[in-house]
């Protein structure tokens, strides 16, 4: 059965860009402070069983800069919708900055910089650890040694059925700060219904999906002021 589209429901599907505006460097550029070491040695299960000392490093330092970094007037004005609608952001990004901002519904795909787990299988127990470094030699409740709680090359993302039921049933779908590169992530516009109110912003767009309107431009100067079109339509229709 077709999902039911909620006529009052936004889905934002965010990537790094969003992040970028706020000073934290992509995953691309922040892995050129490391250029000993290849991506595959920073982010894959490989490279953890390795380097795990140069990989929680290197996760040290992209969480203390995760820490640091304050949400910007995207992050912000995403939060401003949900005092009108119900609001989910399914996001590629593994920093805290959408809930920051005040976001209450973040469906994280890659992990979270905030969160460690165990190493044992099949399912490891995760520690909140804020902006604080992850060392070797601390370990899980269950003996293993922790590491950063991010989905890594050659892992499974995260909640994707439940991100392709929530863009299945919103009514308006906001992309933003992403390219539509990194798979299957990007695969999720394809269940926007084709009623739904579709915008995508970003900087550069090689091609635009289908029914969504591109506004070319940084997330901090759009986003909020269609977030204010978005709630004053409300305010009309009330």
């Amino acid at each position: 059965m077709k999902p039911q589209v909620q006529p009052n429901k936004i889905v934002v599907l965010s990537g790094s860009g969003v992040s970028a505006e706020s000073g934290l460097p992509t995953f691309r550029d922040a892995k050129g402070l490391w250029n000993s070491y290849s991506w595959q040695e920073l982010a894959s299960p490989e490279g953890w069983h390795r380097h795990p000392e140069a990989v929680l490093a290197f996760y040290n330092e992209r969480r203390q800069k995760a820490w640091q970094a304050q949400p910007n007037a995207a992050h912000l004005a995403i939060a401003s919708l949900e005092s009108a609608y119900e609001v989910v952001i399914v996001t590629q990004n593994v920093d805290a900055l959408h809930e920051r901002a005040g976001s209450r519904n973040v469906v994280h795909l890659h992990g979270q910089l905030a969160y460690a787990r165990g190493t044992s299988e099949p399912e490891p127990k995760r520690y909140r650890v804020d902006g604080d470094p992850i060392a070797m030699g601390q370990l899980c409740e269950d003996g293993t040694q922790l590491r950063p709680d991010i989905v890594w090359f050659g892992e499974a993302v995260q909640h994707f059925d439940e991100a392709e039921e929530h863009v299945a049933t919103a009514a308006r779908v906001l992309v933003v700060g992403t390219s539509l590169t990194v798979y299957p992530a990007a695969s999720l516009v394809q269940y926007a219904d084709r009623t739904a109110q579709k915008v995508l912003v970003a900087l550069d767009m090689e091609e635009v999906p289908r029914g969504f309107t591109f506004l070319q431009g940084k997330a901090a100067e759009i986003v909020p002021a269609l977030a204010a079109k978005w709630l004053s339509e409300v305010r009309v229709a009330e």
